[in-house]
């Protein structure tokens, strides 16, 4: 296939004229049967990369994804461009995995997501074996290398499907890796002289700001009262999300939370509600963020500093994906460098401390000894912690461990949203006279609010099925399951409930190892990843984007001219920007609000690079209109 057809694809599907930077080559290069690594800094356009080849290519293309909330989206987003797409993950029904399998050996579908814990079941490879695949994509491929910041064991099952399809091109792509993380990926994934290409990781409209405060929350509130646009404000604990959330909603500045303990439908409302600019601040853990492509972001403040550089850049990269002038700013306290080096003790627990726990979650799952191959088993964590007297940081750290060991995984995002199918034809439907007035009211509502619920499974609310019934919502639980025993439809109640899977039978805690490369490697990788962030918080003198581009190995970065550091060495306060924007302003208005640009430059003495990046952030953000030479002051 030509390039004319691959962009008329790309039209078709996306409606994009061309590719963004390096989006072209990636996909050349998978067109052309070569293994691909692609380092792509957030919001450079990961899954058009695979999802073009994908269409072009006879067969299905497998994409392994960590992240089960991700898969959803991807697949939603791509049945609504009319992509034949299904996913495969641990908490699917019986009857929702042997419908997608059906697709996939129908010839129905074009890519096939799966969680990476479902390469290693056997039922699943026999099916892969009926396919006809080509090519396998690895998104977030720093997860299967032991020096990436999210290590998941699971992802060194995808050496096995490489070794099964031998011939067909690999594709790992990532946001962050640094230079011996690159190295790992392609040996873990047994790449054959792979194409490696590299989008920099220097974003040239991002100011990175870092401020000390010992009262954050004011200091959030007070970078909010001074700049304009929609933003983000990091923290790490649930709790904080809500209190500054309410915080500047009382301060005049309307703003919503989100972590992952709420209700898939509350985090979808909220999520929609901040992507349509009901509200300009989303107060979050890390949770969100992943697959949001909101591009007008100005402001990302993280009031806590994050573990790694890693996280930092993947989250302060989510302001100004439009190119336009946006803010990273990061707030620092005396207590911050105790706080991130606690995390180290709290992430590894004594040895024997984790092998105990392996003992007590096993029986508290009635996992007797040699038995439990393959089970997997609802595990409420704040239960077993109140059972054992466990803190949870540290019960969740030695479950971690235990999994990078290979015995046990914790799968914490098993967050579903109810879903149903109508099992019946449509014309059969209609013939039904044995059904309960709730019923007919329900299947009314249902079929008026979900199309295609007789082809597939359709995630429906309860609440908005409430208001379009008339009926609680306990009501509409008893009648869906009313009509899922007449088989009528199949209903699959939300659930929530984490879980725990064993790869292997229990064994006694004096033959578990947890190795040198799981403790003590990992243990020093994670030293040297919160030194950097340590560094990069509180070193003065080395330019802030300078310091992130030299960690991810790009030695020949220059320093950027635009961070508090580089404004700092220039004899600038990180206020200047304001106090040349209140000129910009005020020299407007002294002219009747119009000037022409070209002397107010002059009159003011502003440096022009400095001018032109203001100017293009009040044009931006509405100040000012535009005319020729000439601005006009917005009422």
């Amino acid at each position: 296939m030509n390039r004319e057809e691959i962009l008329s694809i790309l039209k078709k599907y996306w409606g994009y004229d061309s590719f963004r930077i390096l989006q072209e080559d990636i996909v050349m290069s998978v067109l052309s049967g070569k293994d691909t690594l692609g380092l792509m800094p957030t919001g450079g356009g990961k899954s058009i990369t695979f999802q073009v080849p994908a269409l072009v290519l006879d067969g299905v293309a497998i994409v392994v994804t960590p992240l089960i909330s991700l898969m959803k989206d991807q697949v939603d987003n791509l049945k609504r461009r009319n992509i034949k797409a299904v996913y495969l993950h641990s908490g699917m029904s019986l009857r929702e995995r042997r419908l997608a399998e059906e697709k996939l050996l129908n010839g129905k579908v074009k890519l096939l997501y799966v969680s990476p814990e479902r390469l290693r079941n056997e039922n699943f490879i026999s099916i892969l074996r009926m396919l006809s695949l080509s090519f396998i994509v690895v998104d977030e491929a720093h997860c299967i290398s032991q020096w990436g910041y999210d290590f998941r064991p699971a992802y060194l099952n995808i050496a096995k499907l490489r070794k099964l399809y031998p011939s067909l091109p690999i594709l790992a792509l990532t946001a962050t890796a640094t230079p011996d993380v690159e190295k790992d990926i392609c040996r873990q994934l047994l790449m054959k002289d792979p194409c490696i290409f590299r989008m920099s990781f220097a974003r040239s409209n991002i100011n990175y700001i870092v401020r000390p405060a010992e009262t954050k929350i004011y200091e959030i509130f007070h970078i909010l009262s001074r700049t304009r646009g929609c933003s983000i404000v990091y923290v790490r604990s649930r709790k904080k999300t809500k209190e500054i959330s309410e915080y500047l909603e009382l301060a005049g500045i309307p703003a919503t939370f989100y972590h992952a303990g709420l209700d898939s439908e509350v985090k979808e409302e909220r999520q929609n509600l901040w992507q349509r600019g009901g509200v300009r601040v989303m107060v979050a853990t890390n949770a969100f963020g992943m697959g949001i492509d909101k591009p007008d972001v100005r402001v990302v403040i993280h009031c806590d500093l994050p573990p790694s550089l890693e996280e930092y850049y993947q989250e302060a990269g989510r302001a100004g994906r439009d190119g336009k002038l946006s803010w990273a700013v990061l707030l620092t306290s005396s207590k911050d460098t105790a706080l991130l080096k606690r995390r180290i003790t709290e992430a590894f627990p004594p040895r024997y401390d984790v092998k105990v726990l392996y003992e007590r979650v096993c029986n508290y799952l009635h996992v007797a000894m040699d038995e439990g191959y393959e089970k997997i088993a609802e595990f409420d964590v704040d239960k077993f912690c109140d059972t054992f007297g466990y803190q949870q940081k540290r019960c969740l750290s030695s479950l971690r461990l235990l999994g990078q060991a290979g015995y046990l995984e914790f799968m914490e995002e098993t967050e579903h949203r109810s879903r149903v199918m109508i099992l019946v034809e449509r014309e059969e439907l209609y013939q039904l006279h044995a059904l309960s007035g709730d019923a007919e009211n329900l299947l009314s509502g249902l079929m008026r609010l979900y199309p295609g619920l007789f082809a597939d499974y359709v995630f429906i609310n309860e609440r908005i099925l409430s208001n379009e019934t008339s009926m609680n919502e306990q009501r509409i639980y008893e009648t869906l399951l009313e009509l899922s025993r007449a088989k009528i439809l199949h209903y699959v109640p939300r659930t929530r409930s984490p879980f725990i899977y064993f790869p292997t039978a229990r064994e006694e805690i004096k033959y578990l190892i947890i190795g040198k490369n799981i403790y003590e490697e990992r243990k020093s990788v994670m030293e040297q990843r919160i030194k950097a962030m340590l560094g990069y918080a509180f070193d003065t003198d080395m330019c802030r984007e300078r310091r992130i581009l030299e960690y991810f190995g790009q030695r020949d970065a220059c320093n950027c001219g635009r961070c508090d550091v580089c404004r700092s060495k220039r004899g600038e306060s990180p206020g200047s920007d304001k106090k040349y924007l209140e000129r910009i302003i005020s020299y407007i208005e002294s002219k009747g609000g119009e000037a022409d640009i070209r002397i107010m430059e002059n009159d003011l003495k502003i440096p022009s690079d400095k001018f032109k990046q203001l100017f293009s952030f009040l044009s931006g953000e509405g100040y000012i209109t535009m005319s020729g030479n000439v601005c006009r002051k917005t009422e």
